[in-house]
Order: C-alpha cells, then sequence, then structure tokens
C-alpha cells in the first residue's frame, strides 16, 4: 500500500541533521512519527487557504487586478462569526447543546459570515475599484488602492476593537471519527473540508456551467467582446466581488473553528498573504488551481514545520516552495486563466 511505504520510506532516511543553531532542526523521524497528523492538519488548514485564494483569483482573472483587500473582507466575516457566537453564548469552552442547536447555530454564524464579507467586498468594488474603471486609471492606481483600501479596513476595526485578539469562542468539542495508522481523525476536520470541498466544487461547477459563470469568463477573456455580445461588465464584476466575499465569509467560520482566539483587527493579514500565495501557486485565475494551491500551502507549511522542529517555519517553507515552483512554472502548476476554462 503506498499508504503504508510513505512513513517506512520516510524512517530511511537518516533521522536528524545537527546544525549550529539549536533553534533549526531537521528531524525526520519527527515528520515520520506526525506524519499523518500534519497531513490532515495541513488538508484543514489548506482547506481555509483555497476558499480564501478563490477570491483573489476571480477578481484578478475578471479584472486582472490584485485584490489585497480581500484579507479583510475574510476578516469582517470573522467578526460575524464572533458576534453572532457570542450572542448565542458561545464561550471559550464548548457548550452544552443537541447537536441539531449547534448546527442551527452554527449555519447562522455562516449566514452573518457570508452577507458581512460579501457587503464589504461590495463596498470595496464600488468605493474604490468602480471610480478607478471609469477614469480609467492606470493598473498601479488600483494595486496602491488595493494596499490603502486594506490598511483602511484595518485601522477601522483597531479604532473601533482595539489591538487585542476577542476572546476565544469554542464552536464544539471535536470528537474522534476514525483513525489512519494510529491518528485520530476528528470531527472538526472533517467538517472544515468537506463542507469546503463541497463549496469549492460547487463555485468550480457554477463557473463552468451557469449562464453567469459563462459571463465570468467572458469578461476574463475578453472584456469588450464580451460587452457586444450582450454581457453586462459591471454587473459581473460585481458579482465576481460578492461569490469571493461569500466564499471568504464560509473561510471565516471554519477558521474561527480552527482557531477560537484569531479574530484580530490584523488578523486575515498573513492568512491572505497565504491564500494568495496559494492562488499563485496553482495558476492565477484559475478556479482549481486555486483548490490545489490552497491544499498544498497547507500541507508544505505543515510538514516543514514538523521537519524543521518551530511553527515559525511554518510560513518559510511554504514560500519557499512557491518561488522554486514559479521559477520552473511561471504560470503556476496549473496555469491556465479564468477566461480559457472550458464549458
Amino acid at each position: 500500500m503506498i499508504s503504508e511505504a510513505i512513513p517506512s520510506l520516510i524512517h530511511a532516511v537518516p533521522l536528524t541533521v545537527p546544525t549550529d543553531d539549536s533553534w533549526i532542526t531537521f528531524d525526520v523521524n519527527s515528520l515520520a512519527q506526525n506524519f499523518w497528523s500534519s497531513t490532515f492538519d495541513g488538508l484543514t488548514f489548506g482547506a481555509i487557504y483555497a476558499l480564501v485564494a478563490l477570491g483573489y483569483t476571480l477578481v484578478y482573472g475578471v479584472l486582472n487586478l490584485i485584490n489585497f483587500a480581500h484579507s479583510e473582507v475574510f476578516i469582517v466575516g470573522c467578526y460575524g462569526v464572533f458576534f453572532t457566537l457570542s450572542g448565542l453564548n458561545f464561550g471559550p469552552s464548548a457548550p452544552h447543546l443537541p447537536f441539531w442547536a449547534i448546527v442551527g447555530n452554527l449555519l447562522l454564524a455562516l449566514v452573518v459570515a457570508v452577507i458581512a464579507s460579501a457587503l464589504t467586498a461590495v463596498v470595496v468594488e464600488r468605493v474604490a475599484y468602480k471610480p478607478l474603471r471609469r477614469r480609467k486609471a492606470p493598473r498601479l492606481a488600483f494595486l496602491i488602492t488595493a494596499i490603502g483600501v486594506s490598511f483602511a479596513i484595518q485601522y477601522l476595526i483597531y479604532w473601533w476593537r482595539g489591538p487585542s485578539p476577542e476572546p476565544a469562542l469554542t464552536m464544539f468539542r471535536p470528537t474522534p471519527i476514525f483513525d489512519v495508522f494510529g491518528t485520530i481523525i476528528d470531527s472538526q476536520q472533517l467538517v472544515i473540508i468537506i463542507a469546503a470541498v463541497i463549496l469549492m466544487v460547487a463555485t468550480d461547477q457554477f463557473i463552468r456551467k451557469s449562464k453567469t459563470g459563462r459571463g465570468i469568463r467572458a469578461v476574463a477573456q475578453d472584456p469588450d467582446t464580451a460587452t457586444l455580445m450582450g454581457v453586462n461588465k459591471e454587473k459581473i464584476i460585481l458579482t465576481t466581488f460578492v461569490i469571493g466575499g461569500v466564499l471568504a465569509g464560509a473561510a471565516a467560520l471554519f477558521y474561527v473553528m480552527k482557531i477560537p482566539s484569531g479574530v484580530q483587527y490584523n488578523g486575515g493579514f498573513i492568512l491572505g498573504v497565504k491564500a494568495f500565495a496559494a492562488a499563485v501557486l496553482g495558476g492565477i485565475g484559475n478556479v482549481r488551481g486555486a483548490l490545489l494551491g490552497g491544499l498544498l500551502i497547507g500541507l508544505i507549511g505543515n510538514y516543514g514545520q514538523v521537519l524543521l522542529g518551530s511553527s515559525q517555519w511554518t510560513d518559510v517553507v511554504a514560500f519557499l516552495v512557491l518561488v522554486l515552483v514559479l521559477v520552473v512554472r511561471p504560470d503556476g502548476i496549473l496555469g491556465s486563466s479564468l477566461g480559457k476554462s472550458k464549458a
């Protein structure tokens, strides 16, 4: 079995390579022992990155614009989750509620987060980007505006809520579901991975098969010709931002589920950078590339921190691999743009 052979192959490598700096290790034995737990944890984080990456890749596919404010669209959704669950008396400890009551509360938090993130995305597009399009501003103006909007939203939240993270919220107690070679896979991991994959597949099918999806691909391929063919370009652009906001709101629920104390004014920045890296790794403008890139960034980062002995290496290893891949394939792993997607 391939799955059984992987840890055995890792065990065959020399166990530890000492270095001069005590805070750097190269412990292959640790990676072998924690391979499956690192894999499923990496897939969990990767699923969250992929949902946020879809927002970057859709906007880039349609506008050739990197929406650096998308990380703040995501963090607004996190605050929507926090305030909803706080109002429902969730706290640091998991509530003692029936299963269906917890599901209902989480669905309510999901709806609030999706609405909050989608509305934020709409406001960003209408206030910041649409006026620039009307004036036919150069692409650099869009980039600077995106960065400015990102900081503006961050510090509005800072002024409102302060610099400290919000109190931790635990949605439910993870329960063991099954084990893989001695590694317990719990309900939290399965909920995040399965729900995120369903959302990503649904988005991919929507883009490929729906009338609106065909409009998005037409505008991505040639906006002027699409307009001549009766496609409302402004409506398509707004729809693209809304879809990105909806996915970011869903990612916000899963993020707070995974990191109960992660709601903070600048909490979306690092995750947004990782999601952007995931979009680039898979192929910026490619919907399936965002899924692949997100999962790979999650896996590579987790393997790296276990192998090198510290969580501070998570981002370093992930971005190093990103650079190496782009040297070989500058367009990313899958490469093709949204406008070239087949129906």
